[in-house]
């Protein structure tokens, strides 16, 4: 039998799972792994934890329960964001319960999600499946997306649908943006901050390139448009700048982080070297030398599933529609292995990546009904 929901929520959040591109703050997730594993095999599930290739610190679970081709996976990530431990009323660490409302890092995106799956299996008779489970828990989405483009990669069939349970207040998502980071450097010269010609201000130059990437902006605007987005246009937010080393010297290297947001139909390698083309015209002519490139992971865009019934009988089953996101998750890569996904989870979008994170048990439980709904719909009740 397994803890109740909040006991299991309380292990998930104090073993630490942070993913960052950033090696001063990544870790590993096998602790996370692990535990749903011995979890998983309680419920009779046939378990596997699968390394990384090349990192032996990051790992999935693949966990399935029944036999058959058609089955229901139920898919989440391990990890979290990093975080800023001043900025939290509580330890991050330490499922902390005020209100209804249950506090720590990961409880909302995405660690409540496993606590709902798992008890919402737990409700059924492994003999009664007529079609199998398959719970997936993958590395490193909140930075690289490994965990998920290693299972892409293997080719596994895994079964007919899915639900990934990011937090979207259990309404179902049906396609998202994609999203991916580009830096731009630009060089310069150093020289004496008394006299300009004794060298090239990268800075400057930089501030060209922001003008150029701010009109590039509207006009990709016009040209992609897509009104079932809350904001139906691709976006580019200019996040970080850094540059220089004292006032009195002028600056030789200054660099820019971008987020860029991609609506479906939209190729990532396509608009890199769009952008690159965007800088180098605007920086023609002048001192400064460039460099534009895609950098860490990324999330593509993701168009839906194509089995129109599948997305009804979610809806059904939530009692609400499907609707669209700006974020990003694994579907696209779900959806490389045959996969009919869609994204359902507990928690709100919003108090994710946050100091305080939280997620209501009322919303746990809500999710575990869901869920069982879905298992009886598509496992125990399928031909």
């Amino acid at each position: 039998m397994l803890p109740p929901a909040t006991e299991m929520l309380r292990q998930l959040i104090a073993a630490p799972s942070v993913s960052s591109p950033d090696l001063r703050f990544d870790q590993s997730n096998r602790g996370v792994i692990d535990q749903l594993a011995e979890w998983a095999a309680e419920l009779g599930f046939a378990v596997r934890i699968e390394s990384l290739p090349g990192d032996l610190g990051k790992a999935n679970l693949i966990a399935t329960l029944g036999e058959g081709e058609d089955g229901l996976v139920l898919s989440g990530h391990t990890d979290t964001v990093p975080y800023n431990a001043e900025r939290w009323t509580d330890d991050p660490f330490v499922l902390t319960e005020r209100e209804g409302k249950l506090y720590g890092l990961g409880t909302a995106d995405m660690k409540g999600f496993f606590a709902a799956a798992l008890h919402a299996v737990e409700r059924f008779d492994p003999a009664a499946l007529r079609q199998p489970i398959t719970i997936l828990g993958t590395a490193d989405e909140e930075s690289t997306m490994n965990g998920a483009r290693a299972l892409a990669e293997s080719g596994e069939h895994f079964g007919r649908y899915a639900i990934i349970g990011e937090p979207t207040g259990l309404q179902p998502i049906r396609k998202h943006k994609g999203v991916f980071y580009v830096q731009v450097a630009v060089g310069g010269k150093a020289g004496h901050a008394s006299n300009p010609a004794l060298g090239v201000n990268a800075i400057e130059g930089l501030q060209r390139v922001l003008v150029a990437l701010q009109s590039w902006r509207d006009t990709i605007g016009d040209r992609h448009n897509d009104e079932d987005f809350e904001v139906p246009t691709p976006t580019l937010n200019f996040g970080r700048i850094s540059g220089g080393d004292s006032p009195n010297r002028i600056c030789d290297e200054c660099t820019l982080d971008v987020d860029v947001r991609l609506l479906p139909g939209m190729e990532r390698q396509a608009v890199v070297s769009e952008l690159r083309d965007v800088v180098a015209n605007e920086l023609d002519g002048g001192p400064w030398t460039f460099d534009l490139r895609a950098v860490g992971g990324y999330a593509d865009a993701f168009s839906g599933p194509t089995d129109a019934a599948f997305s009804e009988a979610v809806e059904t089953l939530c009692g609400c529609s499907a609707k669209s996101a700006l974020f990003g998750t694994e579907a696209p890569y779900l959806a490389e292995l045959g996969l009919q996904t869609l994204v359902l989870g507990a928690g709100d979008i919003a108090v994710a990546h946050q100091p305080d994170e939280y997620v209501t048990m009322a919303a746990i439980e809500r999710a575990t009904d869901v869920y069982a709904k879905l298992i009886q719909r598509f496992c125990t009740d399928a031909p």
